[in-house]
């Protein structure tokens, strides 16, 4: 029992740094955005509101995945997975994009 609830808190520290690293990010792209012309700026800002719509989807799942019992925590995981795989690739698409 130890080793799951060992396991379940190391992954959750790896996931909360992970999400503080990608905020770091969108921020830095957000600052970016403030200083682009302004249609370039138009486009930052539509790559913005989409990751921040997939971030706080993220911090949602995290918060699942913090309440979540033993028993549910596979689950739960599966589903945060992919939500973080899904903001990841998207801020690399749109990082990729602007460099």
């Amino acid at each position: 029992m130890a080793n799951i609830t060992e396991n379940k808190q190391a992954y959750q520290e790896k996931v909360k740094a992970q999400i503080d690293k990608i905020n770091a990010q969108i921020e830095q792209m957000s600052a970016k955005a403030k200083e682009a012309k302004a249609d370039v700026a138009v486009e930052y800002n539509n790559q913005l509101e989409k990751l921040y719509a997939q971030r706080d989807a993220v911090q949602s799942k995290f918060k699942e995945l913090q309440d979540a019992s033993e028993e549910a925590w596979g689950e739960i995981q599966k589903g945060f997975d992919k939500a973080w795989n899904e903001l990841n690739d998207s801020f690399n698409q749109a990082w990729s994009k602007f460099q």
